[in-house]
């Protein structure tokens, strides 16, 4: 290689360097704009985010909301209540024959089977008041037996029930 050319070779690489430097600091001064610079942002961007992200679905419970299931409890307890029971019978016998046979024949939840004098002892040991609370108000015993309120039927009255429990008594004497 001539002068003249290592001469050129030299200028021509010492340009090249000085445009990779310039080309450098303008890309680090453009970043440096753009980064301070306010974003533009599209007004709809929000509402297209909250579109995307929104449930697929949703649970519509209508009139059938957790009040609303509680007072239609509440009014067909009081609906029951307000009827009378199989006819308004006041016999005890009619009452079992009709409701608490279910469990005193069968021995449902420990409940004593009619006419068993064993297991019907210690509960009339305990009173017939008591024996008539249990019926109305329901029952648990210690030993897991399980009386409910009324038989479970909210329509007997506390006389029905209470000449049903005199009844079964009177069968375990």
């Amino acid at each position: 290689m001539t002068k003249s050319d290592q001469s050129f070779m030299r200028s021509f690489s010492l340009l090249i360097a000085g445009l990779g430097v310039l080309t450098l600091l303008l890309i680090g001064g453009a970043w440096m704009i753009y980064d301070a610079a306010p974003k533009e942002t599209n007004p709809e961007a929000s509402k297209r985010v909250a579109e995307r992200i929104a449930p697929a679905g949703a649970v519509y419970a209508g009139d059938t909301g957790r009040a609303a299931m509680q007072e239609a409890a509440d009014a067909a307890a009081k609906a029951a209540a307000s009827q009378v029971a199989y006819g308004g019978s006041t016999d005890g016998k009619t009452i079992y024959d009709n409701l608490c046979h279910s469990c005193h024949t069968a021995g449902v939840a420990g409940a004593p089977k009619l006419g068993d004098k064993g297991a019907w002892s210690a509960r009339i040991a305990e009173g017939l008041d008591t024996l008539v609370k249990h019926a109305i108000e329901g029952y648990k015993g210690p030993d897991g037996n399980f009386m409910p309120a009324k038989g479970g039927n909210p329509a007997l009255t506390d006389e029905q029930v209470k000449n049903a429990v005199h009844w079964i008594v009177d069968q375990a004497k």
